[in-house]
């Protein structure tokens, strides 16, 4: 049904008297015809238009969710109900669970739906961002003991940071490196940390390098 400019007084009063016989612009529950009225109005009216005003408060308390309102039916659209509504006088039908102008009632009923919304969003999960790492640490010659630095790195313990699988690989002269894998949770371990950590065993590192780094 057009109402016309919603921002005169003439469309505002058709708009009121559709509403005197109605909770919603189309069927019986708020539909995308509500949500596109509401915003078409703008702002709650003067206490002149009471069935817009019952109804603009209704819808606004749905806050965020207005987005989330159905398509009205076909079934349900105002035209097909108009020579009935004609008939009908504001006796003919049950009160509306709605239609108090109580603004404390108002607000309160608002500020309960806008925390539940807000409760909804704050309990969804948030994946955690991780990433593998694979280290090299070499040590200084070939007589230093490699279960000493891998007994050194494995110490190092923080949150978000979980030690793995480890090997020596041979790199000349008798010498071996420590290759170590460890998963971190981006947010909390970064690479310069661990390096930084590492190097300061510098009695039994010589140097850290970054072998692999992937994304989980």
């Amino acid at each position: 049904m057009d109402f016309g400019n919603l921002s005169s007084d003439s469309a505002l009063k058709k708009l009121d008297d559709f509403l005197l016989t109605r909770s919603y612009i189309s069927g019986f529950q708020p539909t995308q015809a509500d949500a596109s009225t509401y915003i078409a109005v703008g702002k709650l009216p003067s206490s002149s238009f009471g069935n817009v005003g019952r109804w603009y408060r209704h819808i606004d308390s749905f806050g965020a969710e207005r987005k989330q309102f159905p398509a009205p039916g076909k079934s349900d659209h105002p035209e097909a109900k108009v020579a009935v509504d004609k008939c009908a006088s504001p006796t003919d039908n049950e009160d509306d669970l709605f239609g108090s102008d109580d603004d404390e009632e108002y607000e309160k009923l608002r500020s309960e739906r806008q925390a539940v919304y807000e409760a909804k969003k704050a309990n969804k999960t948030v994946p955690v961002a991780k990433s593998t790492i694979v280290l090299d640490v070499k040590p200084w010659d070939d007589e230093t003991n490699m279960a000493d630095i891998e007994t050194a790195v494995r110490s190092i313990q923080a949150d978000g940071l979980l030690w793995g699988a480890s090997k020596l690989v041979p790199l000349a002269y008798g010498i071996k490196k420590l290759q170590i894998g460890c998963v971190v949770e981006d947010d909390k371990i970064g690479t310069d940390m661990l390096e930084e950590e590492i190097m300061k065993f510098d009695d039994l590192v010589q140097s850290v390098d970054i072998a692999a780094f992937n994304k989980l």
